[in-house]
């Protein structure tokens, strides 16, 4: 596992390379969509970031929509989409109500929500989702969907659960040498410095002919790629976790007690074909907290 010269960070996370990018959150006025803004608040008390809810419309047929806690109707449909307008309004004045250091504005969108999202994506620090929801974003994380917005949002993706994770918890990130994987350890170094947290690396590997003896080389190559994050946050409680095991079982587990669990958004070796297949797909329905999907832009 080599690390490449652009995978080390040239200089310390500054505010100003964060604060105009905002947090883009997909929001339909569903539980877990208020579990995504609530984390995506909490991200924002950190960062400095101001947050846009996003609400898009999610056609049935060419001539009908779903939305909030009214009936399918042709589209347009002047009296549902006020009804969609003041819910986003509704929820960003009310979290800015209780944030008021925040700026936290909403926006409705017409279109797919996953190809609104991936284009909206382009101009955001991060997308957050809720693991599932109603009207725009029905069944948005239980399938291709997941995975299509995970694989190509030009930010960060992250997916909350419901009753998911803990604050007290590491944030966890997998490596496996990948450039996909240094970005994410980038990624997942920046937020537990930035919050006191500790940084918690795990790489799944599957031994050779020489079975345990190649241990300390897979454990040397991990901290080569820790080496640059440990002098820019000297200060930075890590811990590394090397196992014998397949990766999804692995993370899996470590997110029982991480506040967030961060990934690559494809990988080689232990978490080859990470975000293109079953391994991601097992990880963002069954991870026990909330689900970071980081690739280069």
């Amino acid at each position: 596992m080599a690390l490449g010269p652009r995978n080390r960070p040239d200089r310390p996370l500054k505010e100003d390379d964060v604060r105009d990018a905002e947090i883009l959150v997909g929001y339909d006025g569903s539980t877990d969509a208020s579990v995504a803004l609530n984390w995506a608040v909490e991200e924002a008390r950190h960062s400095g970031q101001p947050v846009r809810l996003a609400y898009v419309f999610e056609w049935l047929t060419v001539a009908s929509w779903v939305g909030p806690g009214v009936a399918p109707g042709v589209w347009p449909d002047d009296t549902a989409r006020r009804q969609v307008e003041d819910l986003v309004r509704s929820a960003a004045a009310d979290a800015t109500a209780a944030n008021p250091g925040l700026r936290i504005t909403g926006e409705v969108y017409d279109g797919p929500p996953a190809l609104v999202l991936q284009e909206r994506s382009a101009e955001a620090g991060m997308l957050v989702l809720g693991s599932r929801g109603h009207g725009g974003f029905g069944g948005l994380l239980a399938g291709s969907t997941a995975v299509s917005v995970a694989a190509h949002a030009h930010c960060p993706v992250v997916v909350v659960r419901d009753g998911a994770g803990t604050s007290s918890g590491p944030i966890a990130v997998g490596v496996d040498g990948s450039e996909p994987s240094l970005v994410a350890l980038g990624f997942a170094a920046e937020r537990a410095a930035q919050r006191q947290l500790p940084l918690r690396v795990l790489h799944a590997w599957t031994p050779g002919p020489g079975g345990a003896a190649g241990v300390p080389d897979e454990r040397a190559a991990v901290e080569q790629a820790l080496e640059p994050w440990r002098r820019t946050f000297p200060e930075l409680a890590v811990t590394v976790d090397l196992e014998s095991t397949s990766p999804s079982a692995m993370l899996i587990e470590a997110s029982r007690d991480a506040r967030l669990v961060v990934v690559g958004s494809r990988g080689r070796g232990g978490l080859a074909g990470m975000l293109l297949g079953s391994v991601s797909q097992q990880l963002i329905q069954h991870a026990n907290c909330p689900v970071a999907v980081v690739r280069e832009r």
